[in-house]
């Protein structure tokens, strides 16, 4: 069986059936167990992110009585007669066995590509990326609201995936596919317009693309946006990269991918 939390959670069996849990308290108490996967969660962390501030005198039993419930859905759709669900002091353990958790997928297959990287392999790399990031169905845990482990867990995956997803777009900037990125990082950098990475990655493409006068109207939009949304002007990466492009520096078309960011540009004027 997989389990996928990277979207809103839900469980898919071997013959491709797909199971949800309809009950909220009962589907947190299963992601908690799912992040913190083959690892104990105690009964207090457990009731904080079920309950938050407003757990019910009685909070331990309920929670007993949601762990014995999905016990049995979990042998239910698993067609198993021992349930994963361990109780262990002092809480509970979910354990994975042969089951899959496309949280670990993906950062299995970083890994791989990050090895691909190192052996100089890129396209290899790409691909690797590439499935790693079509693992996210939508927003992390869908709208599934919980406490301190599930918040800190949705935000950390939202973070590892705008991280591989910068990795992979400079892979494919390596591979000079500037032309063809042009399009999805303009989306991009609308969907995370303070990042300034993408800005870079961006202006990278359009100038490769030879449309630095576009290159230098997204430095502008950029600006403009860090000043209003922040009073901070861009970081001296992106600054560099400007200059580079008003001086038409043809060694932008040469950087290599290690080195992507400006300041191996400065450096070898220094030293010539």
């Amino acid at each position: 069986m997989i389990y996928e939390i990277l979207g809103s959670l839900r469980m898919m069996s071997e013959d491709g059936v797909c199971s949800f849990i309809s009950a909220r308290k009962i589907e947190c108490l299963l992601a908690v167990l799912l992040v913190r996967a083959d690892q104990v969660v105690t009964r207090s962390q457990l009731i904080a992110e079920i309950w938050s501030d407003e757990s019910p005198r009685r909070a331990k039993a309920g929670l007993h009585v949601y762990a014995s419930q999905l016990r049995k859905f979990l042998c239910r759709i698993g067609n198993r007669n021992e349930s994963q669900l361990l109780t262990r002091a002092p809480g509970y353990l979910l354990q994975l066995g042969d089951d899959e958790l496309d949280a670990r997928a993906f950062a299995r297959m970083v890994e791989e590509g990050n090895r691909h990287l190192r052996l100089g392999h890129p396209d290899h790399a790409c691909l690797r990326f590439e499935n790693a990031l079509a693992l996210f169905r939508g927003p992390v845990l869908g709208d599934l609201v919980g406490g301190p482990i599930i918040e800190g867990f949705v935000a950390r995956m939202r973070e590892s995936r705008l991280d591989c997803l910068e990795v992979l777009v400079d892979t494919q900037l390596e591979l000079g596919r500037h032309r063809e990125l042009v399009g999805r990082l303009q989306s991009i950098v609308v969907e995370n317009p303070l990042r300034e990475a993408f800005y870079y990655q961006l202006m990278l493409a359009l100038y490769r693309s030879r449309r630095a006068a576009d290159a230098l109207v997204i430095f502008q939009r950029v600006r403009a946006k860090l000043r209003e949304e922040l009073d901070l002007e861009p970081g001296p990466h992106l600054q560099e990269l400007h200059r580079a492009i008003l001086r038409g520096d043809q060694r932008l078309d040469l950087l290599p991918r290690t080195q992507h960011r400006l300041g191996a540009v400065a450096a070898g004027r220094r030293s010539a």
